[in-house]
């Protein structure tokens, strides 16, 4: 779609770029989703890819993925054997069922941003314990968890001209064995529960995300791995009614039965696999 009321796009930004944010100013990375409504209200884009960002950057500590980092290029980062974790990267990037042409131009970053609750970047980066590193338009940066930086639909912790300029994943949650679980009401649709589990091979701590069926992610944390019932009431205390999502995709009371379901096959999945851990 023509943006047309778009006066100005900046192609090589700087930091001053976001020191001089004002209404009608927007990020521009992909533009998977920029482009696909009208956007009357803007009147200059800022390209972050004039930053030249690296896509990703690997090190002992872990792995750090660049906001612009597109969907195509998560398959490309060579990763250490022990990183049994990274097979999520792909599992989560097939999960938004987009063509080639969108996996090449849509970014990491805007996949979190956009906020939706079936946005699979975002499922990924809780899961795995990712901590976004935030621009702030004072020069500054500041850092949230993945799990927090996501408020609700469409809606996070971004103050106006704020900037997403990365994502970090630990090393001790890449080498995790996981399980994934997802659902769509159709075949080709949108997420309408997403579940991820982690069982760590140093201690046994098992860790639950739930995303796509609740408005905002929900992460749960076991020093062990938990019995069916402890399971189960541990959900229901973190997700409240209120806080499974409503809309076209699934009502609540089904999203709440599949998110137990998936709960419990990935606890025993990976209770299967042995070890440390009860």
């Amino acid at each position: 779609m023509d943006l047309n009321t778009i006066e100005t796009v900046v192609e090589a930004p700087t930091r001053a770029e976001q020191s001089a944010w004002e209404a009608g100013d927007a990020w521009l990375a992909g533009g998977t989703w920029l482009f696909s409504e009208p956007q009357p209200e803007l009147r200059r884009l800022i390209d972050v890819r004039g930053f030249g960002w690296a896509p990703f950057k690997t090190d002992a500590d872990g792995l750090e993925i660049a906001a612009t980092c597109t969907l195509a290029r998560l398959v490309d980062i060579p990763t250490p054997a022990e990183w049994t974790a990274t097979s999520l990267l792909d599992q989560c990037r097939q999960a938004l069922l987009s063509s080639f042409k969108v996996w090449n131009e849509a970014t990491v970053g805007g996949n979190l941003c956009l906020s939706l609750p079936a946005g699979s970047m975002i499922s990924l980066m809780a899961s795995l314990d990712g901590v976004c590193t935030i621009w702030t338009r004072e020069g500054g940066d500041r850092q949230v968890t993945a799990t927090d930086f996501v408020t609700g639909p469409q809606r996070n912790v971004l103050r106006p001209g704020e900037l997403l300029r990365s994502i970090t994943l630990p090393a001790s949650a890449l080498r995790c064995h996981t399980a994934f679980r997802r659902i769509s009401p159709a075949p080709q649709g949108r997420s309408a529960a997403l579940v991820i589990g982690r069982r760590s091979p140093d201690d046994g701590t098992f860790v639950l995300t739930v995303t796509a069926s609740t408005v905002r992610p929900v992460r749960l944390a076991f020093r062990g791995t938990p019995g069916p019932g402890e399971l189960h009431a541990a959900l229901d205390q973190a997700i409240p009614p209120e806080l499974y999502h409503r809309d076209v995709h699934g009502a609540p009371a089904w999203r709440r039965h599949m998110t137990l379901r998936f709960a419990e096959e990935i606890r025993s999945e990976l209770s299967s696999l042995g070890g440390r851990g009860r």
